[in-house]
């Protein structure tokens, strides 16, 4: 990766960038619907990136702002978690195709946790806690899509690693995965669906376990040419600042179990529960992360704006530490492959914590100011990146020109 440098974006810029003028629809006419004011506080001119990348905002008022999905007509739609305000799905429409958001649309409210999003055919399907949901023909009628159909509600109602990120797989399954509800615990004998990715069916018909042992994985994608899984997940806390890292795993074939609960990061057994099964009995990470960088939302960057060292390489959102003594986290990664190998994990932007220090005197925890927490990335069909930013509640775009 080239040496890192400051992206200069001033504040007036990424305000610009947002479109402001209320665009007067249906729903926007009623008091909902419209683009919302340009956030504050935001620090766009301190993410650092390589030479001739920019960030700017695509769009703002998209609370909670969690995993993405593109309609076939270029609508983004958003999921969001947290409760109150996380109960919508929001669909974010560029009118005259600038690739600047001219209006954020709430399609959908009182949801539990509706975390996931995926489009096809023209049906937006949802994750929420316990359930899948579809919107048929969504993109016909963002100002009012109706009551959601129900996909499948079998899945286990546990709030605790609950969230979902879905997405459609090349064998045109819906994949859908369940945390394990707890820090560490061996729910996986009660519930076999716990700490999996599962898999269904468009109708929501023919569930099942396709990876097992996956602690909480918010964030997979298929390779571009081998076509197989890959996917983050988040290890276990209390265990120290650095272990068990965070991972990075691929699942070429259905049936693999990658160690939760009773291994972690390929090589450490967890001192409660490893003692049952040994490290050797598992599925290794491809490549094991930072440890507690709540590593989310990943996707392979296929477009074609990036150079051409960036195709079908692995652009993470690493969300953020919460309980590291040293916060780490709040930017994303780029892991780079050579065949179906990791050859390097290294830093693609990064600037949403700033100001460290020690959090009293005499040193020990640090502290510094979280202005932003990438959540998930999407590729658009120019080849930019969009990034989602639950805490600052916006959507960025990153951009390539030289």
């Amino acid at each position: 990766m080239r040496k890192a440098t400051l992206v200069s974006l001033t504040l007036v810029l990424a305000t610009a960038a947002v479109g402001i003028a209320r665009i007067q629809t249906p729903a926007a006419a009623a008091g909902v619907g419209t683009q919302a004011s340009p956030a504050s506080g935001l620090a766009l001119d301190q993410i650092k990136m390589a030479p001739g990348f920019k960030i700017e905002l695509f769009a703002t008022g998209v609370t909670n702002a969690r995993e993405m999905a593109i309609g076939s007509k270029g609508t983004v739609f958003v999921g969001s978690r947290n409760k109150p305000a996380g109960d919508t799905v929001y669909a974010v429409v560029d009118l005259n195709g600038d690739y600047k958001a001219d209006e954020v649309i709430p399609i959908a409210k009182g949801l539990n946790e509706p975390s996931g999003v995926a489009f096809r055919d023209g049906t937006l399907y949802v994750g929420e806690i316990h359930r899948v949901v579809k919107f048929d023909n969504i993109e016909s009628k963002l100002q009012s899509p109706g009551e959601p159909v129900v996909v499948n509600d079998t899945l286990p109602k546990d709030t605790h690693h609950g969230q979902k990120f879905i997405a459609f797989g090349p064998d045109g399954l819906l994949y859908v995965p369940v945390g394990g509800p707890c820090n560490v615990c061996d729910k996986e004998k009660d519930d076999p669906r716990y700490a999996t990715i599962l898999r269904m069916k468009p109708d929501g018909s023919g569930l099942e376990v396709f990876a097992s042992g996956v602690r909480n994985s918010v964030g997979f994608d298929w390779h571009p040419q081998t076509r197989e899984l890959w996917f983050t997940d988040n290890g276990r806390d209390n265990m120290g600042d650095d272990v068990p890292r965070d991972e990075l795993n691929t699942a070429p074939k259905k049936g693999l179990h990658f160690g939760f609960p009773f291994c972690h990061q390929g090589d450490v057994s967890d001192p409660e529960l490893g003692a049952a099964r040994p490290c050797s009995g598992f599925q290794p990470p491809a490549r094991p992360l930072d440890a507690h960088v709540a590593a989310i939302g990943m996707r392979f960057y296929t477009g074609t704006m990036f150079p051409a060292e960036y195709r079908n390489q692995i652009i993470i959102a690493e969300h953020g530490s919460w309980n590291r003594s040293v916060p780490q986290g709040y930017r994303l990664s780029l892991v780079k492959l050579e065949g179906n190998k990791v050859v390097s994990y290294t830093r693609f932007a990064e600037g949403w914590l700033r100001g460290m220090k020690p959090a009293a005197a005499g040193g020990g925890a640090m502290v510094g100011d979280v202005w932003g927490r990438p959540a998930d990335v999407l590729v658009m069909r120019d080849g930019s990146l969009l990034v989602s930013d639950d805490k600052a509640g916006v959507i960025y775009r990153i951009t390539y020109g030289k």
